[in-house]
């Protein structure tokens, strides 16, 4: 890429008490409300985004959110189990609260007229919940204002994902439109540059002068970015590898693609 320069394009109260047994209750899906695990939970109590309608924890964990401002049901394991997905690995507490505010692709465009450089990670068909978990903990690592993704084909912002993201979903939106590439070219035309990550790409992510304005776009493991997602990219990267491995986690692809960014220059 020409000079760095081209990185803009021209143009409640709190307590605790036992619950006599399960209320309001829900059958269990994959699409569950309820945010669960330790540091989910905290960090969406502390968001003032959040309407806290519920929490939920054994007698154990309970202490640990006395002073949280929401009142804790003490309720046993098998209770919160009852209220979410198959396996869920809660830890012994449970949040049920609003969904955040949904944000849009203009109110990326508006961030970034504000900011000297704005960074947005934009997956393509990522479907495993904990992938796109880990990714918006990086995310929010390297400083990336949003996640992109596809409103299908793509997990819901709540359970798994929350708590793969350990706190990371109150403070990096993630924004859903129903067409990805659309949404690229919006970013496109708001002067950002979109940077894809490939196996296959001649260049690596090293050698690329990322841009101030930068969507950086990735695939998932295997199948990569689909044809219309490559070809709205202005540059396509990869990530070296020795040769004993031919290819990495989205997830890890991620946090090296975000360090690289995070640490040039402007």
């Amino acid at each position: 890429m020409a000079a760095r320069k081209r990185s803009q394009r021209s143009r409640k109260t709190g307590g605790r008490h036992a619950s006599s047994g399960p209320k309001n209750q829900a059958p269990a899906s994959s699409h569950s409300p309820w945010i669960y695990g330790v540091h989910a939970v905290a960090a969406a109590i502390s968001n003032p985004q959040r309407k806290c309608q519920r929490l939920i924890a054994v007698s154990e964990i309970a202490d640990t959110f006395q002073n949280a401002g929401v009142a804790v049901e003490i309720v046993g394991r098998q209770e919160i189990d009852s209220y979410l997905p198959p396996g869920a690995v809660h830890q012994g507490v449970a949040l049920l609260a609003s969904p955040l505010p949904a944000l849009s692709v203009e109110d990326v465009a508006a961030h970034a007229a504000q900011h000297d450089r704005t960074l947005i990670v934009a997956l393509d068909q990522v479907t495993d919940p904990q992938n796109v978990g880990a990714v918006l903990r990086s995310a929010a690592a390297f400083g990336a204002y949003a996640l992109l993704v596809p409103d299908r084909h793509t997990p819901e912002t709540s359970g798994a994902l929350t708590k793969a993201a350990s706190g990371a979903a109150e403070t990096v939106p993630v924004i859903r439109p129903t067409n990805l590439v659309r949404a690229l070219e919006t970013l496109k035309s708001d002067g950002f540059w979109v940077v894809g990550l490939d196996v296959d790409a001649p260049q690596t992510l090293a050698e690329a002068e990322l841009p101030d304005r930068c969507v950086l776009a990735l695939g998932a493991e295997g199948r990569g970015l689909r044809r219309l997602t490559k070809e709205t990219c202005d540059l396509m990267v990869n990530i070296p590898m020795s040769g004993a491995i031919q290819s990495l986690n989205v997830s890890a692809s991620a946090a090296i693609a975000l360090y690289e960014w995070a640490r040039q220059p402007s």
